[in-house]
């Protein structure tokens, strides 16, 4: 894991070190997400999903009110609001010092949410598009929606002044990678610090782009910049192996390992405990292969350390 050794992200003053992945958990206050396993609605069910999540493993929390599956129903602004407020307060309460990011592409819900129950990190699933564009069709016009071109989910990020996943719903590497680069830059103009990528598996994407732009991820890290993976349970693993997404952790498993080769820094999961391990794994494997490179570079030179 090369990629991330100096990476940290700024959350409310305290810097938090990427040199391990960190490994959040989803937690869905919805009734309709696409998998059911992630679904908590009552206040025991969140707060159980809340304390599992940090005892597994886990360091963040992402919480949404909101499912993008494929043909779930509209959310009312509103209603996502609801939603959100009921779980944020059970989430703080059972854990205050966890990172809780909140999954919305809404500029108004994101500021409720840092502003009422503090959460410390914004995931746009939308590439900031105010109107909730997924990926397909709807995702290609324009998604700026003030005059001066800055997308208002930017504008807000900036005001928050909380670490951004700016996640793509473009279907290509090479695409992908142009509008990073113009996105980047119009959050860095506006004063956001902390921007983390999410390539979007899954959203506006085949099964085959899916597993090209995981082939070729580290690619990404030529924007110097933490990089999000979540392709937990999704249809991109249980289309190549069958059955659907109640069988699809083992396949979830070997793509975040994948990742993590690749450099992911943060990944973004129903199975804590299970992505927990493949860090650290990973991480065993990276520091064996670091005493063996310096051991053949070093020609008997002092070599730091790596317990």
């Amino acid at each position: 894991m090369p990629y991330n050794a100096e990476q940290t992200i700024n959350v409310r003053g305290r810097l938090v070190s990427l040199r391990e992945p960190q490994v959040m958990g989803i937690l869905n206050v919805t009734p309709d997400s696409f998998y059911a396993g992630s679904r908590k609605q009552t206040e025991h069910d969140i707060a159980e999903r809340a304390n599992a999540i940090i005892a597994e493993g886990g360091t963040m929390i992402d919480v949404g009110a909101f499912s993008t599956r494929p043909g779930a129903p509209e959310v009312t602004e509103s209603e996502e609001m609801a939603r959100l407020r009921h779980g944020l307060a059970i989430v703080r309460r059972e854990q205050p010092d966890a990172i809780v990011s909140v999954d919305t592409f809404r500029p108004e819900v994101a500021r409720m949410a840092v502003e009422e129950y503090g959460a410390d990190m914004i995931n746009d699933v939308s590439e900031g598009n105010v109107n909730g564009a997924f990926g397909g069709a709807d995702a290609y016009r324009t998604t700026t929606d003030t005059a001066d071109g800055y997308p208002e989910m930017f504008r807000m990020v900036a005001r928050l002044g909380v670490p951004y996943i700016l996640m793509s719903v473009k279907p290509t590497l090479i695409e992908m990678m142009q509008a990073f680069g113009k996105e980047v830059q119009q959050l860095r103009d506006l004063g956001v610090k902390d921007i983390i990528l999410d390539p979007g598996f899954g959203f506006g994407k085949t099964l085959q782009q899916n597993y090209s732009i995981l082939a070729s991820m580290d690619r990404l890290h030529e924007l110097n910049l933490p990089v999000l993976v979540g392709v937990s349970r999704k249809s991109m693993i249980y289309k190549v192996l069958g059955g659907g997404p109640e069988e699809a952790l083992n396949g979830t498993t070997v793509l975040n390992t994948m990742a993590l080769e690749l450099g992911a820094s943060i990944l973004r999961v129903h199975d804590v405990r299970a992505a927990a391990e493949a860090v650290m794994i990973t991480a065993a494997t990276d520091r064996i292969r670091h005493r063996h490179n310096d051991s053949g570079n070093s020609n008997g030179a002092h070599r730091p350390n790596l317990k």
